[in-house]
């Protein structure tokens, strides 16, 4: 049984290969390969751009698709997750997208079940459609040519499933990473760092900001988000003339990860991301879901 739990779960042909079926969407519709294929997502999280984005892919590709409602699932009436997942099974779906709040989630969910399991996110941990999607975005900027590259992710990193599976994915293809965050917003890392976003600007190609996790700090941090963007919005004023490709996994705050005259400018591929997520997860829909007979 094939699972994205994680990036590490496809090898790098596996993500060239996905790659190469999602440049084939964007350029022309797909064929009804999932017809008859039931997807169930299961979202335990608010999610409007990652879910729309999993079941508008399976619709492409002919699956039908079922949303559980969370809030009034038997989850509420005090069934556990794990027997949740075993009526689910029940029913027959041929794969499940899951977000939960606990890190980890999705994993044990597929240990209950016969089919595909994506991960849309849990907890801090993991988000790989969003790293893929990521990744994709940059290797169309760049025509491939990525090795090399340098990418400064800037914010709210400690608490960021995005950036860890970014962390994980981009210095395989041969990115090199630095990270842009306050002290209490940096992890532990061997990664080079700095608090400072004026230090890496005339040295990187990449910049992607990150919403700051407001919902996953145990206590406030700033006495408001302006404090924080006075030092970490990415604003055109900031980035000047220089040839940097901008990137943001959204939702984005406005004039606090990025600035509105940035957001508008062509450098900026947040809508384009967008676009390039539904494509890269109709390819993992597809190869799992075929995969796993």
């Amino acid at each position: 049984m094939r699972h994205l739990i994680t990036t590490d779960d496809l090898s790098s042909e596996e993500i060239e290969n996905l790659f190469a079926d999602a440049e084939s969407y964007l350029l022309k519709p797909p064929p009804k390969l999932l017809q008859n294929r039931l997807v169930i997502t299961l979202f335990f999280e608010n999610s409007t751009r990652t879910r729309s984005s999993f079941e508008i892919a399976a619709k492409k590709l002919g699956a039908d698709v079922v949303h559980l409602d969370v809030a009034r699932s038997s989850t509420k009436k005090g069934e556990t997750l794990y027997d949740t997942a075993a009526n689910l099974n029940a029913m027959g779906p041929d794969a499940i997208v899951v977000r939960h709040a606990q890190s980890g989630t999705p994993y044990q969910i597929s240990r209950h079940v016969d089919c595909a399991i994506f991960n849309a996110g849990d907890g801090a941990h993991a988000h790989p459609s969003q790293a893929l999607l990521d990744l994709f975005t940059i290797k169309r900027h760049f025509d491939s040519d990525i090795e090399g590259k340098k990418i400064a992710i800037v914010g709210d990193i400690k608490n960021s499933r995005v950036a860890n599976s970014n962390m994980r994915l981009l210095p395989r293809f041969g990115i090199e990473i630095t990270l842009v965050a306050p002290p209490h917003f940096m992890p532990e890392t061997d990664f080079p760092s700095t608090s400072r976003l004026e230090d890496v600007l005339d040295d990187v190609d990449i910049i992607m900001s990150l919403r700051t996790q407001t919902e996953r700090h145990a206590h406030p941090i700033y006495a408001s988000l302006k404090d924080y963007a006075a030092d970490y919005c990415i604003t055109k004023e900031l980035i000047g003339e220089r040839d940097i490709l901008l990137l943001h996994p959204g939702p984005v705050h406005r004039n606090i990860d990025i600035d509105d005259a940035m957001l508008a400018d062509p450098r900026c591929k947040v809508l384009e991301q967008v676009r390039n997520g539904v494509a890269v997860r109709m390819a993992a829909l597809k190869k799992l879901i075929l995969a796993n007979g």
